[in-house]
Parts: structure tokens; sequence; C-alpha cells
């Protein structure tokens, strides 16, 4: 059988101020179509449907009518999704009862309630092209501080042990459904041990990235684990069938370099036939003047650089116009910066989203004064760091940060 992985789809997203919304659109629409053509059995959809946990009405709409044309163009497709530490987890579940009767199972998050009712939802048959059940999927959502088993101290540590023993729960189940000839699926939004993060763009989950998971988490007898949360596609531990899909589309401008795709996954059997690299046609590119990587330059050079940009063609759709980050290095502040930049950029394709001034009179190599993250680019925990460094010179103590990000969690649900 066949099935289809993404994840991090993040709808309702903006890249400083602008608006997603038409690339979502365009991404989706190609999914649609990449079901279709491909003849996908299952589309497993790894967490982060949304950016924000109360998204946009258009963010709902968009998500909805993705449903109902998945269901219309594609009858048989099964279809399972699972809740981000983005997502409401609440907002997700409170339609289960349409999604249902239309053959979609999300898993917002879990049930408080850890009885048989409860695992159910997590244990999802998916079927083949002949109808019949080819696979089961265990498919556990981002887990909170709140979701996991109390683990007494001497266990090691209490996250990373309360998370093994959720996804060991939810296996054992769906081990003792499957029947000879079934493959063992996984899913799950989470941080694991040796991958690579995009900082600007990835909020820290599970009391932190530093709580890495294990992939020893997932036993060998499991074929295909689809993993959602970190935006650059990669395998983890070297195995070939523990797999971040990444996100569709790059969400922060350090991403521009990401191979954003989907993967199509083959099964036979019990067995991991093949995994297949799709690429996502990116509808609007991201420009850096000068490249990453390349020596920085000063205003007079970034201004001629920028008027050698290709102009806008006639009739160019607005929001398939490239972004574009601007740095310049500067020996003192330059109150006229943004106009000369802009000046330099009128009758061009290309969209300023950002300008980042380096300075060179901090007494650093220049490699040395890279420009810090902006506020919006500062996750709470950045800035509880900060404060707390601000006030004590010991080390921030792991359990305090433990419990930081309980409270935000907290915040964080309550908000939504």
């Amino acid at each position: 059988m066949r099935l289809l992985h993404t994840s991090d789809w993040h709808l309702g997203h903006s890249l400083y101020d602008t608006s997603r919304e038409a690339e979502h659109a365009a991404f989706l629409a190609w999914l649609l179509d990449t079901l279709a053509a491909r003849e996908v059995d299952a589309l497993l959809v790894a967490g982060d449907i949304f950016d924000t946990s109360n998204p946009s009405a258009e963010a709902q709409a968009a998500w909805y009518e993705f449903v109902a044309q998945a269901r219309q163009r594609c009858p048989t497709l099964d279809v399972v999704v699972i809740g981000g530490n983005h997502d409401s987890a609440a907002r997700l579940d409170a339609p289960d009862p349409l999604l249902t009767a239309l053959g979609v199972r999300v898993v917002g998050g879990l049930t408080r309630s850890r009885d048989d009712r409860g695992l159910e939802r997590l244990l999802v048959p998916l079927h083949d092209a002949r109808g019949q059940v080819g696979a089961w999927v265990a498919a556990v959502p981002y887990l909170r501080p709140a979701d996991l088993p109390f683990l007494p101290e001497e266990v090691g540590d209490r996250l990373i042990e309360g998370v093994r023993a959720v996804y060991a729960e939810v296996l054992d189940g769906a081990r003792a459904r499957r029947e000879p000839g079934q493959a063992l699926v996984a899913m799950g939004h989470c941080y694991m041990v040796g991958t690579e993060l995009s900082e600007l763009s990835e909020r820290r989950i599970l009391g932190g990235n530093q709580h890495a998971l294990p992939v020893e988490l997932f036993p060998e007898d499991v074929a295909y684990v689809a993993l959602g949360h970190l935006h650059k596609a990669q395998r983890v531990g070297g195995r070939e069938g523990v797999r971040y899909s990444g996100s569709p589309l790059p969400l922060s401008l350090s991403e521009a370099s990401y191979v954003h795709q989907v993967l199509l996954v083959e099964l036979e059997g019990e067995r991991l036939a093949s995994v297949e690299s799709v690429r996502v046609p990116r509808q609007a590119e991201i420009l850096r003047v000068p490249e990453r990587g390349a020596p920085a330059m000063d205003l007079a050079s970034v201004v001629k650089a920028l008027q050698a940009l290709p102009p806008a063609e006639a009739g160019m759709v607005e929001w398939k116009r490239p972004y574009l980050e601007v740095c310049v290095e500067l020996p003192k502040p330059e109150p006229a910066l943004r106009r000369q930049v802009e000046a330099a950029l009128e009758g061009k394709a290309a969209r300023l989203v950002k300008i980042t001034p380096q300075y060179t009179g901090t007494g650093l190599v220049l490699a040395e004064s890279r420009p810090g993250p902006s506020l919006k680019e500062r996750t709470p925990e950045d800035v509880f760091r900060a404060r707390y460094a601000q006030d004590y010179s010991e080390p921030l103590a792991p359990a305090l940060l433990e419990a930081f990000h309980e409270l935000l969690t907290q915040v964080q649900e309550e908000a939504s």
C-alpha cells in the first residue's frame, strides 16, 4: 500500500507580516493533485496544521476545504492527522464526530481519561486499494507534560521516560490489533536525538528541545514512523523508515535552502519497501543580499546589488514575488537606510521583508558581531533565560526551566 507523509503546514502563517494564504492554497491544490495522481491509499499529517492555537477564520476554512476536496476526489483515501505543539488540541478535536463520519481521523491531543476508549482513538486501521486493512497506525499527538504518566525520579529523565511509556502503550495496542501481513506504522510530533533544528521558526517543545527523544522509542518492528515538528526534512538515527517530512513551505528566511517535500511511502506487507521524496513546487523564492555565506557589504555595495536585481514582470502576481532580506554593514546608525534600500528596489520583483544592519564599531571581528534575533524571532524561553541571567549569576537549573515550560504550556492552552 502507498502512504503520503506530510507535516507542519502552519496554515495562517505570516512571514514578517506578509500573509502566506495564497502559497498555502497553491500547496493544498498541488497536494490534492498528487494524492489523486499517485493513487495514494492513506494521507498522514504529522501535526502543526495551524500556525497558532487560535487560527484565523481563513486558515480554518482552508483546512476544512481541503478535507472536503480530499474526500470528493479520493473517496477511498484514509486520512490520519495528529495535533502539533502549535495546534490547539481542543480545537482540532472539537469536530471529531463530523470528521469521523467523513472517514477522517484527527487526534488533537490525549484524552484525560486513560481508558480503552481513549486508547482506541489513537489506533487507526489503514486500507489498501482493495479495501483490506494493510496497516495499523499508532497516532500519537504532541505530548504535553500533563499528558505523561507520573514516574519516580529514579527512572531518569521523567519527561523522556514518560513519553517512552505513552508510545509503548499505544504501539502495544496496535500490535494487539494487527494481523499477520499488516504493517505497523507510528506517527508523532516531537524532537528526536541527532536532528537539526530551524531555530527561527520551531517553537521549543517538551520542556525545551534539550529533551531530545531517542530513536529507540520506535522498535524495529515499526515499518515506518511519520514525524512532524522539524521543518528540515531528515532521517532519524540513520533509519530509512524514521522520517521528518519537513514543512511544505519555508517558514523563516533561514529555511530558504531547505528541500520542501512530501514523502511517498511504499509498504509491502509488514515491511517498508521504499520512501520517495516528492518536491513541493516553491511559489515564491527567498533572496538575500548579499547571499548567505558571502562577505558582508557596505551600503553603497548593497544599493548597487539591489539595483541589479531583476525587474518585476508585467502582470506578475503579487504573492509570487520573491521575498528579500537585505544585510548591510554600517559604521554607525543610518537613519535613511530603509529609504535608500526601498529606492533601489523600485520597479524590482523582490519584496523587502527584512533589513538587517551589522555594525562594525563593536571591536569584534564581523563574523563575531552577527546581530542577535529580533524580538519577533525570540522564543519565550529566550526571554526567560535572559531575564534569569540578569538577576542571577548561577546557571539556570533544569528543574526550573522544566517548570517554566509547564506554565507556558498551560497559558498557551488557556489562551486557545
